[in-house]
Parts: structure tokens; C-alpha cells; sequence
């Protein structure tokens, strides 16, 4: 099937109309893997896919927001779009203006972004400025400038944000022919992909076009956690730098989404994100972002307190659990470097590569 992207698959879900000039980079119909090996060490009950949204466009989630804020600003008549971002959404932004043909620029927090999604904003062209201060500063001052000019918000505040990003939902239960997942498990940052998501449960379910609606496990990191903990932090930390934020935008939608699915909303270590960060790489084969990585950090985490253990699943014999990979792993290489072995270097003869591999040498060599 030829992916014309989200706005285009799903248009009769989509604010726009038959006049609406689409701002796409063919974004959406990412793949829903299965991870037979992943299911088989947290729990032997449990059947997790895991919706890879690395691969977007420009690596992330964000681009199913994206363009559908960047296609509204155009249909508005906005020229400059702005947003705060810790990496992917300055990405996403960049991108998508460049391919409108509108101007951008972005706030990002001074030294706590990845350099993978810090290039791609600055090769797409995008004004980037380095806010001496944490992302929910750097929201502020975007929120107050595109109040007072005529400049476009374009971070998940905005309600064309979720409007694209629900679409995830939709791609989800179209892969399991109307069958809704029994959890859906995924990073919270800002809170606007929880919230995405759960509206796009929602829709499906009503009009029909879904069986039942899933339980929402978000998670969030230890040093970041505000939902978690009932209240702002004014200094968030965490290596996973994509959740790296103290007051999230979305707050209260995530606590509904939470609330309205009966499912939860909990917080796991930075040792434990890159345990699954690893995890996913070496028994999957997937490469994801570290955020990414904490959902299924979660899983293990309530799989050890036995939160698995009693729960019947709808269909079948296994619990049907999807994963939220929100972005690719080659966003941040430098975590991904520090976090696997070093390679080994020896002399460029067949025995010494042979010692490594661990086999023996023969004795006439």
C-alpha cells in the first residue's frame, strides 16, 4: 500500500478540508514488530509488538503532529512557526517548514540536546536559540512570543499536535483488524503522546471501528517525573533527555487518559531505561532513542511486581501489549557509544581475530 501520509490515510478524521494544501513528508505506516524474544524474558504471558516510530521521516513521533500543525499555520496564513523542543520536535519542525516554504525557529534548553536531533533542525534550516535555562523555560518564552506576534506555536499545546499524533492509535488497531491492544505502554515527556493516543482510542472505538479500548501505561524517568510524583520538578534529570521535563504541557490530559483507560502512570531509573535500551537492541534488533526505551523498562519493572500475574487478557491465551518506540536510536548516538562495549582492536592478523571470536587457533598457524 503507497503511504501518502497520516492526513491523507485518515482524512475523514482530520481538521482539514477539500481546500486544505497538505504539508506532508509521507509520515505514519510505521511497522508494528512483534518481539518474540523481548515477551519471553519479562513474562511468559505477555505478547509485546512494538510500533517503531523511528522510523518517521525525521526519525521521531513527532512528525504526525507536525504535519498537521505545519499544514494548519500554511492554511492560517502564518509565515514563521516557533516552538521549544529538546530535540525532536526542533527536528520535525525544521523539516516540515522547509518543505512548506515557511521560516522557523526553535528554543531549545543550552547544552541538554542531542547532537543527532540538534543537526537536523540547523541543516533544515531553522533559527535555533540556546535558552539559558531548562525546556519549560524555553516553552514559556515561545508561549508568550506567539501570543504577542504573529508567529505560530507549533509544540504539542497546539491542538493539531494530537489531532496528527492520534493517528498512531488508528495505524495500531488497523494492524490487528479491529482488535484492540489489552496495554499500550509509552514514554511520557510532555504528555502530548499519551494524550494523542488515548483521543485516538477513543474515536475508533466510537465509530466502531475497534472492539474495546486499551489500558494506558505511561512512564516516566525517575529524575523527571512530576505526574508521578503530584508536582512541578523545577530541575528535571535524566540521560533519556527526550522526557527530560519538569512541568509538562499536557499534564492533565495525561492524567485523564490515565485515569479514563484504568491503567497507570509510574516512573523507572536511568539504570533501568538503559538495561531495556540495551535489551531492545541486542534480542530485537530495534535501535530506538533512549525515552523510547522506557516503556518497555516499565514493563519489566511492573512485570517484577508481579502486575502481570492476575490479569486476563481479552482474546486469546498471551496479554497483547504495544510498545511506543518514539524514536530512533541514531538521534542520540553518543548514549548508545557509552552504552555498549568498546570495540576491540588487535593486529590485522587471522589469528588474532579468531582469539576474539573464541575460537581456537590451529596449532600450524
Amino acid at each position: 500500500m503507497r503511504n501518502n501520509g497520516i492526513i491523507a490515510r485518515y482524512r475523514a478524521h482530520m481538521p482539514v478540508s477539500d481546500d486544505t494544501r497538505i504539508i506532508s513528508l509521507n509520515e505514519g505506516s510505521t511497522p508494528l514488530v512483534p518481539a518474540l524474544a523481548l515477551s519471553a524474558a519479562i513474562h511468559p504471558r505477555l505478547e509485546i509488538h512494538l510500533k517503531y516510530e523511528g522510523l518517521n521521516p525525521t526519525g521521531s513521533f513527532k512528525d504526525r503532529g507536525m504535519t498537521m500543525a505545519i499544514t494548519k499555520a500554511v492554511e492560517d496564513k502564518f509565515e514563521v512557526v516557533m516552538c521549544a523542543s529538546t530535540g525532536n520536535t526542533s527536528a520535525s519542525a525544521a523539516a516540515y517548514s522547509a518543505r512548506a516554504g515557511i521560516k522557523c525557529a526553535v528554543l531549545i534548553p543550552e547544552g541538554k540536546i542531542a547532537f543527532g536531533k540538534l543537526s537536523q533542525a540547523m541543516i533544515h534550516g531553522a533559527t535555533v536559540i540556546q535558552v539559558k535555562g531548562n525546556f519549560d523555560d524555553a516553552l514559556n518564552l515561545v508561549r508568550k512570543i506567539c501570543h504577542d506576534y504573529p508567529v505560530a506555536l507549533v509544540n504539542s499545546v497546539n491542538p493539531y499536535r494530537i489531532e496528527g499524533q492520534k493517528s498512531g492509535a488508528f495505524e495500531i488497531i488497523d494492524d490487528f483488524d479491529g482488535v484492540a491492544p489489552d496495554f499500550q505502554a509509552m514514554p511520557v515527556g510532555n504528555a502530548g503522546n499519551i494524550t494523542a493516543y488515548w483521543k485516538g482510542y477513543k474515536e475508533y472505538h466510537a465509530c466502531g471501528k475497534s472492539d474495546a479500548l486499551p489500558r494506558m501505561l505511561g512512564f516516566q524517568a525517575a529524575g523527571s517525573a512530576p505526574i508521578v510524583l503530584g508536582h512541578p520538578v523545577e530541575k528535571p534529570q535524566t540521560f533519556a533527555t527526550a522526557i527530560r521535563i519538569g512541568n509538562p504541557a499536557s499534564w492533565k490530559q495525561a492524567v485523564a487518559a490515565r485515569d479514563e483507560s484504568g491503567g497507570l502512570i509510574d516512573m523507572v531509573t536511568d539504570d533501568e531505561i538503559r538495561e531495556a535500551y540495551k535489551m531492545l537492541a541486542s534480542s530485537e534488533g530495534v535501535f530506538c532513542e533512549p525515552a523510547s526505551a522506557s516503556s518497555v523498562a516499565g514493563l519489566i519493572k511492573l512485570s517484577g511486581q508481579g502486575f502481570f500475574d492476575a490479569v486476563q487478557p481479552r482474546t486469546g491465551d498471551k496479554i497483547r501489549v504495544v510498545c511506543i518506540l518514539t524514536g530512533h536510536g541514531l538521534k542520540d548516538p553518543d548514549n548508545a557509544i557509552a552504552c555498549a562495549e568498546e570495540p576491540v582492536t588487535v593486529e590485522a592478523r587471522e589469528e588474532a581475530i579468531l582469539e576474539v571470536l573464541g575460537y581456537s587457533v590451529p596449532a600450524f598457524v
